[in-house]
């Protein structure tokens, strides 16, 4: 999603149409319709291979291309450095999950139908007082080292010693992380209990998307450290952030 907003900047930018090429791998086996509702500024294509003809032609009939650690190598901060991009040609091919350009403007991502349903029904009891938890764990080993299950703890107990009514919704990938919050603050977390974590189907990235956006539904976020998921939840409708094991 980052990527695609700073594509989009970068676009503007240069007065150029983006074309996107929704890459359904593994990490994110789904399409962009699957999970959004259609966009008309943008053309998204949802290829299944690297060898896609239609991703062969653009990147073959491109002026210039740049990978991953290009776009690295010519960025600050988030943002591509002024002559790199003044010297950029038209067509240009990039290949990056590298956020380029800082962009708070999520009106692309409206979730299709079936899941808004599902999103607001999960929201419809958050009211003032619902805390978002986002617990990273599995690969994401600099995450797990910095934001500890302690951590998150504590800054939970903070919360609940601020506001004794307050609740949770609770996003993780780890099942026994869920079982030890449940019972340590019993009737007071929510969740998506039957979700599929298995990122490779349709179902597990639909279940990802509903925690994402009812992260973004609260008022506060306490999120892992290293986390792109965390980032773009409180990022989408600007709620505040506290990382856990760095508060």
């Amino acid at each position: 999603m980052r990527v695609i907003n700073s594509a989009w900047e970068l676009a503007k930018k240069r007065g150029e149409r983006l074309i996107v090429l929704w890459y359904l791998c593994p990490e994110l086996n789904c399409s962009f319709e699957s999970l959004f509702q259609p966009v008309t500024e943008i053309r998204i294509i949802n290829i299944r291979s690297l060898l896609d003809p239609r991703k062969l032609f653009y990147q073959l009939t491109a002026r210039q291309r740049f990978g991953n650690d290009d776009i690295l190598n010519h960025k600050t901060d988030g943002i591509l450095h002024q002559d790199f991009y003044e010297s950029l040609k038209n067509p240009v091919y990039l290949f990056t999950w590298e956020h380029f350009y800082p962009s708070h403007d999520y009106h692309f991502y409206v979730p299709a139908a079936p899941l808004k349903k599902r999103i607001e029904a999960v929201t419809a009891s958050f009211g003032d007082r619902c805390v978002g938890v986002h617990i990273r764990r599995t690969d994401n080993t600099v995450s797990m080292g910095k934001s500890t299950t302690e951590q998150f703890l504590a800054l939970m107990h903070k919360e609940l010693e601020a506001e004794p009514e307050t609740r949770f919704f609770l996003a993780t990938d780890d099942m026994e992380e869920e079982a030890l919050l449940r019972k340590t603050f019993p009737g007071r977390i929510l969740s998506n209990e039957a979700r599929t974590l298995n990122r490779s189907s349709e179902a597990g990235m639909h279940d990802a998307l509903l925690d994402l956006y009812c992260l973004a539904s609260t008022r506060k976020l306490i999120g892992s450290y290293w986390s792109s998921f965390t980032d773009i939840a409180a990022d989408m409708k600007g709620i505040e952030k506290v990382i856990a094991g760095e508060a």
